[in-house]
């Protein structure tokens, strides 16, 4: 419907493009229409085409998600190259070809951005996130999961220079260790949110500097943090009255003895309790679930 009214509203009618762009069209209808239309849009003619580089100069948020299941690189240049308005930056769908060289210009020269959305760009480097630490100080969400370039030296320049973080995730980022997490916390004490999942290196020292550092904290994923041991979940729940989650499958050393603090608290957490795991794998080989009298 948005497409059907957008094409019968033509230059010649004189109805569409009359409208003030800057104070109508672009914050109060195009907004509204799929990023993938607004650049067929373009096709309409130099007005239309003009309307919409008006608009994706002073797009908020751009998500590469919207535009199909991948998106060219050059057509990703072209669409930031005028945009220093961004606040928000998802770029989901560029794994393939998105570097530093394709990053960095649009880093550069937005410095409002305060979520940016990395997962799985594996072709960037380090430069990527100093970069990201020197032109963004009011960032709060950031997701670099699954980038192995990230190491100690450029995740200490975020935690230097973004000190409002809220949000981090830093699944299978495979070269950090607590010396560096510990950093991070230390300076980054507003964070509600992390993630260390699938990180080996990850222990005990990161996690109780996390809970005393930490205590707005309220979602922490330790998934297969194999090093975590009961005294560091003891911690947490001792100096984090906020926390709403807590991720700790397949981290073996961490047992229901530390785990049941929390759970009594109403924290939710990815592991069952010894009971209800041992009913559930009744039922997964009997198939029924067998009635257990409790009070014994």
């Amino acid at each position: 419907a948005p497409w059907r009214l957008m094409m019968s509203l033509t230059p010649s009618r004189g109805c569409l493009l009359d409208l003030p762009w800057e104070d109508i069209l672009v914050p109060h209808i195009l907004c509204h229409l799929p990023l993938q239309q607004l650049l067929s849009l373009q096709r309409v003619s130099k007005s239309f085409q003009s309307l919409i580089q008006l608009y994706l100069a002073n797009m908020r948020c751009f998500d590469s998600s919207q535009i199909g299941p991948a998106i060219p690189r050059a057509a990703f240049v072209n669409l930031l190259k005028d945009n220093e308005v961004l606040q928000q930056l998802a770029l989901q769908n560029c794994s393939d070809w998105l570097t530093d060289r394709e990053l960095l210009p649009v880093i550069g020269q937005n410095h409002h951005l305060h979520q940016i959305q990395l997962k799985g760009c594996a072709q960037l480097s380090r430069h990527a996130l100093v970069a990201i630490s020197l032109s963004c100080p009011n960032l709060r969400r950031l997701s670099l999961a699954h980038c192995e370039w990230v190491d100690s030296l450029s995740l200490r320049s975020l935690a230097d220079h973004c000190k409002a973080l809220e949000a981090v995730d830093l699944t299978a980022c495979r070269q950090l260790k607590d010396e560096a997490i510990c950093y991070l916390v230390q300076k980054c004490s507003r964070l509600k949110s992390l993630s260390l999942a699938v990180n080996a290196n990850v222990g005990d020292v990161a996690v109780e500097e996390i809970a005393k550092c930490c205590p707005e904290l309220e979602h922490l994923d330790l998934t297969g943090c194999l090093r975590v041991k009961n005294d560091s979940i003891r911690v947490l729940a001792e100096y984090c009255p906020k926390l709403r989650s807590l991720k700790v499958k397949h981290c073996h050393n961490v047992a229901e003895s530390s785990l049941s603090i929390l759970r009594n608290r109403g924290v939710e957490l990815d592991v069952e309790p010894p009971l209800q795991r041992a009913l559930v794998l009744l039922q997964d080989v009997v198939g029924f679930a067998p009635f257990i009298n409790l009070q014994i």
